[in-house]
């Protein structure tokens, strides 16, 4: 096991990051999208993104853009690369403000990480129809790990708090546990060459409705690309 450091809150240290890993001539076979905060009060990233937005999604699609080249060339026919990005079921009621992705007009931080959330499935489902056009040996899912026992919850109110310590045992997942889906869809063979899905406890289901707008997901995408500056080469394919 080799440790690389990168903070996806930032955009600087996310392209030092590709830099240090594309030095090493590695392959790359599995990508996992797993770094996220929570109904944090509201700040930004030092590149003044909200918080959620920018270090839950932003962070983990400039990260997989500079790496889908690496990905791409690791990939095989019999054995491709694999892609898979942690949301939640909070993206069932998330909304997208195309218009003010920066939740700046009202500021809610149950929306905000509902927004991220859904997010991060539209970037998967354009990525795959991406992957596919391009004829490219990388599939791109994405997990739901249920109600997990984590850190992720020291912001929510102290009310919340004490429910989730008395009944964290029965009503939550462990770590382990919450890892399984995730686990599953880098390693599983039933998951080979198979992209686009949403998966709950290691089965593929049916995300939130909008997720799979396909309009929403194109602008979504070009919007993504202008905010982390790169190129916005996948708004020449269909």
């Amino acid at each position: 096991v080799e440790f690389l450091y990168c903070d996806l809150a930032s955009m600087k240290s996310i392209r030092q990051f590709v830099q240090q890993f594309r030095a090493k001539n590695c392959p790359l076979h599995v990508l996992v999208n797993n770094a996220g905060v929570m109904l944090v009060p509201e700040r930004k990233t030092e590149d003044g993104f909200e918080e959620h937005f920018g270090l839950n999604y932003l962070g983990h699609f400039l990260l997989t853009n500079l790496l889908l080249d690496t990905l791409k060339q690791s990939g095989t026919h019999s054995h491709n690369a694999r892609i898979i990005t942690v949301s939640s079921a909070t993206h069932y009621v998330g909304k997208l403000h195309l218009n003010d992705l920066q939740s700046r007009c009202s500021y809610s931080p149950h929306g905000a990480y509902a927004q991220s959330k859904l997010a991060l499935v539209l970037f998967t489902y354009r990525l795959q129809h991406l992957l596919t056009a391009n004829g490219s040996h990388v599939t791109a899912n994405v997990v739901d790990p249920g109600v997990v026992n984590t850190e992720l919850y020291k912001h929510v109110f102290w009310v919340v708090k004490v429910v989730k310590w008395m009944t964290a045992w029965l009503c939550f997942k462990t770590p382990e546990e919450g890892a399984s889906t995730t686990i599953y869809a880098a390693v599983s063979p039933e998951m080979e060459g198979a992209g686009g899905c949403y998966l709950y406890n290691e089965e593929r289901t049916k995300s939130a409705d909008v997720a799979y707008d396909e309009e929403l997901q194109r602008r979504l995408w070009t919007e993504s690309c202008k905010m982390v500056g790169i190129s916005d080469e996948a708004s020449r394919l269909p």
